[in-house]
């Protein structure tokens, strides 16, 4: 096994083309693939499949490519730094449900290392996506939830995809809606009343599994419901068709502008807010200091 395979395999990986890895690699397609079936015999295992969408890695090649990425990345680092006497800049990758707190974190920690040194990225996105991203160790860590309903079943997934839930803090729900919504000077309110209004969900795409929802109840049957993939829509949605989301009722004004609220539910049910990492994996520095900065919002929870 050379690196050079490692890399072959990494943009196979991410081309999902033989052919158009070749061309990016400036190496014959036939060339190609007799480097990846003679890493796949040294393994022992397969790595890519043929399917009508292209090239695709097999569950054994996705976890493979996941160390190789890791590999290639740390030794584009030092080649940048020793041989092309390029600083070296360390790099935070976080992903995450839509949670503006997480944000707001993630700002706090690329003020305090600041961007010159390192290479920060942030992703919001499925709750499928952040497993994968951390199994794949495209991030470190991501940020979701677990209540008694989906525990069971995203603790399975968490087992078969090498990572680890790690608790933050407990909270309720919350309807989180704008200021000029007709419930919005509640104290609580109730599902049957919040029935009359849309409610606002993030699409999980093809794995759209009530286990993987980012709003709790997610199994209650909506009279109304919108389903939306960005957290700008929903605060839009929330304006102009006075819609609400369920959440965890932290508010972060200074992100999404004062002019929403969040209203306790009647219903409400506990929450944990919580991180997931790899099991076989060091936490660095800079993902220990964002753990402590989601830590501080617990008192946050209106």
């Amino acid at each position: 096994m050379t690196l050079t395979q490692l890399k072959y395999a990494v943009a196979i990986s991410e081309s999902s083309s033989m052919n158009e890895a070749a061309r990016k690699l400036f190496i014959s397609q036939p060339s190609l693939s007799a480097s990846i079936r003679s890493l796949e015999d040294e393994l022992g295992i397969k790595l890519f499949n043929r399917s009508s969408r292209g090239i695709i890695a097999t569950p054994e090649g996705e976890e493979f490519i996941g160390y190789a990425r890791q590999l290639t990345e740390q030794y584009g680092l030092i080649e940048n730094h020793y041989i092309n006497k390029e600083p070296l800049q360390k790099r935070f990758a976080v992903s995450m449900q839509h949670y503006t707190f997480a944000v707001e974190a993630f700002i706090h920690i690329t003020r305090e290392f600041g961007l010159e040194e390192y290479e920060f990225s942030i992703r919001e996105t499925r709750t499928a996506e952040v497993i994968e991203d951390v199994r794949n160790f495209r991030s470190e860590l991501g940020v979701l939830y677990l209540n008694d309903f989906n525990r069971p079943i995203l603790t399975k997934i968490f087992q078969e995809n090498n990572v680890v839930f790690h608790d933050l803090f407990d909270c309720d729900i919350y309807a989180y809606m704008a200021n000029t919504h007709p419930l919005a000077g509640e104290r609580e309110v109730s599902i049957e009343q919040l029935d009359e209004y849309p409610c606002l969900a993030f699409e999980q795409g093809i794995e759209n599994s009530f286990y993987l929802a980012e709003e709790m109840l997610s199994t209650h049957h909506y009279k109304q419901l919108i389903r939306v993939n960005d957290r700008a829509t929903i605060l839009n949605m929330m304006i102009g068709l006075d819609g609400y989301t369920l959440c965890s009722g932290i508010i972060c004004n200074e992100l999404n502008g004062s002019q929403y609220t969040a209203v306790r539910l009647k219903e409400s049910e506990p929450m944990t807010l919580g991180y997931i990492v790899r099991k076989d994996g060091a936490l660095s520095q800079t993902a220990l200091r964002y753990i402590e900065e989601l830590s501080k919002y617990e008192s946050g929870v209106i």
